[in-house]
């Protein structure tokens, strides 16, 4: 009794829903790990062949009807799978990888257009730069197309001629006959490189190239609101592409110097306001500094080290927005490290009538929250 077929999807691995993309995906990477090129195993022939078998008849829109309805008699005009040529639907190996991949068929595949390399840059900025925005003016080198011979590589007045080895194609292909069939491996012409043509004038400038390296002078605009590390993308400014290949991309990677008073986060930004005993006490007006100038700034009484007070809108503006961030004024009292004669003796009269002090209630402040809420 001849050996039970595999259910065909089965065999896939796949739904009986599948989509005709859904079986060419699991069809390619199923034939890829079990061709007997690839894969040794003493298993590989005939589950190759049960691959192959499984996507001629569900790849093709009846055979898949007719075996829905019938089973696997109602594709088995031929006998079955002793009937069936393993590589009816391709020829070999090569022939898999045309179809799947190069888009090309048998034709020739030359190398097409291909774009730039990116390149990356930094500048430095102020902690006010970064807040408000500014520009740049930048020097960088990077490859442009060759003048004299408009990129072709060839001298002016001449062009590059067909290759010879693989008669333009780009790539070499050499079939191999085997007990499975023919198998067709293709390579990357060498003389070429895989351009399908070969340059016998080079010009004197970029010797064949195409492309020389040119320093460049470019002007950045910063936006207001970016921080230390971000990055602005330039598009078209990086390294020329290869045979009419679009421009690679400049990326500017930011440096933002820390500021001698202010703390950024986030959009907000963090100055700690140092008092004395008597004014965090008492309470004082006084002048603090913002991004902007100075401004006058009212400290209440009873103000106790790390109390932080909220300035609306007075923060670093957000990233193509109108809106800002606010300054928050931490307090910090500063207990004299020395004291004088008359200094000494008024504090201990005082600390006589103030007794010991109790613990304030502990609260989250504002620039605890905001921690908080930019750590996520």
């Amino acid at each position: 009794m001849p050996p039970a077929q595999r259910d065909l999807y089965e065999v896939l691995g796949i739904a009986r829903n599948a989509s005709a993309d859904d079986i060419k995906r699991a069809y390619r990477k199923l034939a890829m790990e079990y061709h007997p090129d690839r894969n040794s195993s003493a298993d590989a022939p005939e589950r190759f062949k049960e691959i192959n078998r499984a996507y001629e008849v569900l790849s093709d829109t009846d055979k898949r009807s007719a075996y829905d309805r019938f089973g696997h008699a109602g594709v088995d005009g031929a006998g079955g799978p002793a009937g069936f040529d393993g590589f009816s639907t391709f020829d070999g190996f090569g022939d898999i990888f045309d179809a799947f991949f190069s888009g090309a068929g048998r034709g020739g595949r030359r190398r097409g257009p291909a774009r730039g390399a990116d390149l990356r840059a930094r500048i430095r900025l102020t902690f006010e730069e970064a807040a408000f925005g500014t520009e740049k003016e930048l020097e960088y080198t990077r490859l442009e197309h060759c003048e004299p011979c408009s990129g072709s590589g060839a001298a002016p007045g001449s062009s590059p001629d067909v290759c010879r080895k693989c008669n333009g194609s780009g790539e070499i292909r050499r079939a191999q006959q085997s007990v499975f069939g023919q198998f067709v491996n293709v390579s990357t012409c060498g003389p070429c490189r895989g351009d399908g043509r070969v340059i016998t004038n080079p010009c004197e400038d970029c010797r064949g190239g195409g492309s020389v390296r040119r320093a460049r002078e470019i002007s950045v605009k910063i936006p207001a609101g970016v921080d230390d590390g971000q990055q602005v993308r330039l598009t078209g400014e990086g390294e020329v592409g290869d045979r009419g290949g679009q421009p690679g991309n400049l990326y500017v990677l930011l440096d933002v110097e820390p500021h001698e008073l202010f703390e950024r986060i986030d959009n907000h930004i963090l100055y700690d306001l140092p008092l004395n005993m008597a004014q965090a006490a008492l309470g004082t007006s006084l002048t603090v500094p913002t991004l902007e100038g100075d401004m006058d700034f009212d400290v209440p009484p009873g103000t106790q080290s790390g109390d932080e007070f909220v300035v609306r809108g007075q923060g670093v503006p957000r990233l193509n927005s109108n809106r800002r961030g606010d300054m928050i004024v931490r307090a910090t009292v500063v207990v004299p490290e020395s004291l004088t004669e008359e200094q000494q003796a008024l504090l201990e009269q005082l600390a006589d009538t103030l007794g010991t002090p109790s613990l304030p209630s502990r609260h989250k402040s504002f620039l605890e929250r905001l921690r908080d809420a930019v750590a996520g």
